[in-house]
């Protein structure tokens, strides 16, 4: 099963920005910086933040001497911002316990902040050549239907894992892990999977049943819990009022419009006792929708002018209009921001 693997890997393996050429070592800081932003988001999206990062932060140490601002600016936009501060901290750690170098082993990946079994796993593999497996969800769907297990996700994942490990090579394991990746992005897809080109047909137990889809097993899904709140777009001239949120929590360290708690209780009545001035707002006529990993979002959008002479609250700051961009705005900022431009207002 693996030299059928490793052969069409070497045939069919994606050019990818962060992957080394064939028979060329893999640099433990490229591999690190990709594994992280490519959690939960896809290679299209990653690409033009991995050069981006790559140019302004060639490597560790760069990266670890950057301000914590800096980094969550560029981060900005690409979602899951636990990962850019947790990037910092880990950059920060190696440079200062480990002399600017990265551990070899799984057990001293995992205990640098942001690396979690995968990413511990694809680092020791992938860099390092460990005996490792790192088991994402291409990882996961691939092994699913390779055995045909029932068990439904999440519960599966530790069986999922432990059949991955049983796979794993001594040599090549890194071009094996990658190669699992792959097969589940261009082959073993969630829908309409390739299963006449799959070099693991015969070995594929939900192949052998002719429905492959049918696997890995998912348990309902809970419906998403949903909150409401105010953002307050506030203009003194050309200058727009922002804040930062507390460095830890949800989208901590970002830069935000002041505004309410987000809670399902949300009463747009009194929304405008929570305002950072006293103004005449305006209330747009469309709340703004975003979705979280664990709630849905809806926003009301309250406009305002104020003096020029008009100060800053406490924990606030007057930012120009054109330096918006530059700011490390969330999506759903950014989607409040466009939402005031396309008002006229």
């Amino acid at each position: 099963m693996t030299s059928a693997l490793l052969a069409w890997y070497d045939r069919h393996r994606r050019m990818l920005p962060w992957r080394a050429a064939p028979g060329e070592p893999s640099a433990p800081y490229v591999v690190w910086l990709s594994e992280i932003m490519l959690q939960q988001t896809t290679v299209a999206a990653v690409r033009p933040y991995f050069a981006a990062f790559l140019r302004r932060w060639p490597d560790l140490n760069a990266l670890a001497a950057a301000p914590s601002e800096a980094v969550m600016r560029q981060w900005a936009g690409l979602g899951y911002y636990s990962r850019a501060r947790h990037l910092h901290a880990c950059a920060k750690r190696i440079v200062a316990e480990h002399g600017g170098e990265f551990p070899k082993s799984e057990a001293a990946l995992r205990s640098l902040p942001g690396i979690g079994p995968y990413t511990a796993a694809a680092i020791a593999a992938i860099a390092f050549g460990q005996k490792a497996v790192a088991v994402d969800g291409n990882v996961e769907r691939v092994v699913a239907r390779l055995y045909a297990i029932d068990v439904p996700l999440p519960a599966a994942k530790p069986v999922l894992r432990a059949k991955a490990a049983t796979l794993a090579p001594a040599e090549r394991p890194g071009d094996f892990t990658q190669a699992m990746m792959d097969l589940g992005a261009m082959i073993c897809t969630p829908r309409r999977p390739v299963c006449g080109l799959c070099p693991l047909r015969a070995f594929c137990l939900a192949a052998a049943h002719a429905a492959p889809e049918d696997w890995p097993r998912k348990s309902a899904r809970p419906e998403r819990p949903k909150r409401r709140g105010a953002a307050f777009f506030l203009r003194r001239g050309e200058a727009v009022l922002l804040r930062t949120r507390p460095p830890h929590g949800l989208l901590g360290g970002m830069t935000e419009l002041p505004g309410t708690i987000w809670m399902d209780t949300y009463d747009p009545q009194g929304a405008l006792r929570e305002a950072p001035l006293i103004v005449d707002y305006l209330r747009l006529p469309l709340p703004v929708a975003h979705v979280f990993t664990h709630f849905s979002l809806s926003l009301d959008i309250f406009v305002g002018d104020v003096a020029e002479e008009t100060e800053a609250p406490v924990g606030c700051r007057w930012v120009k209009d054109a330096d918006l961009e530059a700011e490390a705005l969330p999506s759903v900022m950014r989607k409040v921001v466009a939402a005031v431009r396309s008002s006229g207002w």
